[in-house]
């Protein structure tokens, strides 16, 4: 199984960073805006959609707001697994760091997914950052 850990750090307090990541219906506007164009939720699921006119269904697994962690499944499409992780830690005064781990099967799919991932971190990066001010 092929794994893809991305770990940043945020200039931005950890209680905003974990709000953005935590409003799983307005991820498209909260927290990669430009890389997903929409968002709905269906009872315990959400549908992006990104900005190339593909959408994804979620499930989701856990949205623990203690420990700062949401995990999510994609369903459908090339990926027979597909499983990811947020999880935001507070790293000294007003700084975050994010933790994403995403496991996909097959191991071909992780070239394709790890652009998104990395699209992903730069828009978190970008949109976090901008809303406290930091540069």
């Amino acid at each position: 199984m092929a794994s893809i850990h991305r770990e940043i750090l945020l200039d931005a307090d950890p209680a905003d960073v974990w709000a953005a990541i935590s409003d799983i219906g307005a991820a498209h506007e909260r927290l990669v805006p430009g890389v997903l164009v929409d968002t709905q939720l269906e009872g315990n699921a959400r549908v992006v959609t990104f900005a190339n006119g593909l959408a994804v269904r979620e499930l989701i697994v856990t949205l623990d707001h203690d420990a700062r962690r949401f995990v999510y499944a994609s369903v459908g499409g090339r990926a027979t697994h597909h499983n990811a992780s947020f999880q935001v830690f507070a790293d000294g005064d007003q700084r975050t760091r994010l933790v994403w781990i995403t496991d996909v099967l097959p191991d071909e799919l992780a070239g394709p997914i790890g652009q998104n991932v990395e699209l992903g971190i730069a828009a978190i990066k970008r949109t976090l950052e901008r809303k406290t001010g930091a540069s």
